[in-house]
C-alpha cells in the first residue's frame, strides 16, 4: 500500500476536489478491521430498522454508548415506530430521555416523528433530501440515517470520523473545532464509488475513531492503517491550532437545568415553584435556568406558579 504523506498547504487535503478516489488504500484495511472488531450494538442489527437507527443517532450525539444503551432499549420498547411516539405528548419524550443530557434532542426527535407520521405514512423516508427536511435533522443525521439504515452513499462526518481523517490523511492530531468545507470535500473524495462499500466505510471509519483512533491515548499499535497514517509518519506532531474546547458541568446552568427537569420528570402532575426552588440554592441562576427551559419548550408554565413538561 502507498502511504499518504503529510500534505503541503496547497495540497488536495486542504482543498480536495469533489472527485472520489474510488478505492483508496485505506478502504479495505479499515473495512476488514471493522468486520472483525465492530461492536454488537442494537441499532446495527437488522431488526432495528430505519427508526431504530434514527433514534440512536439522536441519542448518540454528545453522549457515550454505555449511557445510551438502556434508554435506547426502553425507548424502542415503548415507541417501536415513529407514529407511536407522535401520538404521545412531547413532554413524554422529555421524560423518557432521562439523564442523557441535551434534552432538546428529545423534542426534536418527537418533532421528526410527528412529521414522519404526517408526511411519510409513518415510515422513515429513504430519500436524503426528505430526511434533511425533517425537523431536528441536520446534515450529519440525514447522512447517517441514509447510510446506516438504507446503505446509501453519503459522507458521514462525526467527531470520530473527522479525527481519523485529520490524522490519517491530513497529518494533524485533531480536526478543527467546527466542520469545515475542506473536511467535507475530503470526505467526499475518500468516499468509495460502490454504494454498499461506501456505507460500510462510513460505519467502519466511525468505529475506528471510537475504539482505536481516540481523542486521547490513541492505540496506534491496534490501528489497521498505522503504516499509512500521515500523522504517525510525521512523528505525531502536537496540535498547534486553536485551543480545544473542554466541557464543564458542575455549577453551570446546564447542571441547574438538569436538576429542574429531574423534578418535573418524576412528577406526573404540575409541580409548584417551591418544589423547583429547593433544587438549587442560588436564586438568580435558578430563575435563569428555568426561564431557559421554558424558552426552549422543555417546560410549560401554568397559572398559579405551577410547571409541567410540555403537552403540545
Amino acid at each position: 500500500m502507498t502511504a499518504p504523506t503529510k500534505p503541503s498547504p496547497d495540497s488536495p487535503a486542504d482543498a480536495p476536489s469533489d472527485t472520489s478516489l474510488g478505492e483508496s488504500p485505506l478502504h479495505g484495511a479499515v473495512i476488514e478491521w471493522f468486520d472483525d472488531n465492530a461492536r454488537d450494538l442494537p441499532w446495527r442489527r437488522p431488526e432495528a430498522g430505519p427508526w431504530g437507527v434514527m433514534v440512536s443517532e439522536f441519542m448518540l450525539q454528545q453522549t457515550p454508548v454505555n449511557r445510551v444503551l438502556p434508554v435506547y432499549e426502553q425507548w424502542l420498547a415503548r415507541w417501536p415506530r415513529p407514529a407511536d411516539l407522535a401520538k404521545d405528548a412531547p413532554g413524554e419524550a422529555v421524560r423518557a430521555w432521562g439523564r442523557l443530557g441535551y434534552p432538546r434532542r428529545a423534542l426534536r426527535l418527537h418533532g421528526a416523528a410527528v412529521a414522519i407520521a404526517e408526511r411519510h405514512g409513518g415510515d422513515v423516508p429513504t430519500d436524503h433530501a426528505q430526511l434533511l427536511a425533517l425537523p431536528g435533522i441536520g446534515e450529519y443525521t440525514a447522512a447517517a440515517v441514509a447510510s446506516f439504515a438504507y446503505g446509501q452513499r453519503h459522507p458521514v462526518l462525526d467527531t470520530n470520523v473527522r479525527r481519523v481523517f485529520a490524522r490519517a490523511v491530513t497529518g494533524v492530531q485533531y480536526p478543527p473545532n467546527a466542520t469545515t468545507a475542506a473536511e467535507r470535500k475530503l470526505a467526499r473524495t475518500l468516499l468509495p464509488d460502490d454504494e454498499r462499500t461506501a456505507a460500510r466505510w462510513a460505519a467502519a471509519s466511525m468505529e475506528l475513531g471510537a475504539l482505536v483512533c481516540t481523542a486521547k491515548n490513541e492505540s496506534c499499535h491496534r490501528c489497521p492503517i498505522a503504516a499509512q497514517c500521515a500523522w504517525r509518519l510525521a512523528g505525531k506532531p502536537e496540535h498547534d491550532g486553536p485551543p480545544r474546547r473542554g466541557q464543564t458541568y458542575a455549577g453551570t446552568d446546564r447542571q441547574v437545568r438538569g436538576k429542574l427537569l429531574a423534578v418535573l420528570r418524576e412528577a406526573h402532575s404540575p409541580v409548584p415553584q417551591a418544589a423547583l426552588d429547593r433544587v438549587w440554592h442560588e436564586p438568580v441562576q435558578r430563575a435563569r435556568a428555568l426561564d431557559g427551559l421554558v424558552a426552549d419548550g422543555l417546560v410549560e408554565p401554568l397559572p398559579g406558579g405551577m410547571y409541567r413538561l410540555p403537552l403540545t
